[in-house]
């Protein structure tokens, strides 16, 4: 093997280390439908077999969140007998860092 097959490791910088020192921290992700404004009364209205109507049409692109934070958007897939999210469209890094 010449030295050009090797892979020259990622050098150890602060930057990086302090990247690292981050990689196992939990965060909270959630999926976004839809929302709806409803009043009160409304509310106590609500039994089983309600139906309130969402501001997102069918089909649209789902609010993929991060702790509070849009980081992207979805579509809904089945894993096995789960079900699962497909990233369509990542926010740009620089708008998702503004938001935390």
């Amino acid at each position: 093997m010449s030295d050009d097959d090797q892979q020259t490791p990622t050098p150890r910088t602060p930057d990086n280390e302090k990247l690292r020192a981050l990689e196992n921290i939990e965060v909270e992700m959630s999926i976004e439908v839809g929302r709806a404004e409803i009043t009160i009364s409304e509310l106590l209205r609500l039994n089983e077999g309600s139906v309130v109507e969402l501001d997102r049409l069918a089909g649209e692109p789902l609010d993929i969140i991060v702790n509070g934070t849009l980081i992207a958007k979805g579509e809904i897939v089945m894993v096995g007998e789960r079900y699962g999210i497909r990233f369509t469209d990542i926010v740009d890094p620089e708008k998702r860092v503004n938001g935390i």
